[in-house]
């Protein structure tokens, strides 16, 4: 894939030699720009939630007047609970 070319590599897999809880985002993100909807998920199960919680972050800057905080906290902790669970399953499996 041409845009791998591109990709910022992951400093704790070039540092330690183990992926972090994070790994995977940036192919995840080529994969949806290709219409991959699956695969993005297999490659990074959080990518959803991810995209979902900026999508409510940018909501937040643009519309003052409404109140998203509890919607961007929700969707951090479901996103970070995501991450964490894909991540254990990701290093024992």
């Amino acid at each position: 894939m041409a845009m791998e070319e591109y990709m910022i590599p992951c400093l704790n897999k070039k540092i330690f030699g183990i992926d972090c809880p994070g790994c995977g985002t940036q192919r995840a993100i080529a994969l949806i720009f290709r219409g991959e909807f699956v695969d993005a998920f297999h490659m990074f199960p959080a990518i959803y939630t991810t995209i979902l919680f900026f999508i409510v972050i940018g909501l937040n800057f643009i519309d003052r007047t409404r109140n998203y905080h509890k919607a961007i906290i929700s969707l951090a902790i479901i996103n970070a609970m995501i991450m964490v669970i894909s991540y254990i399953y990701k290093i024992t499996n």
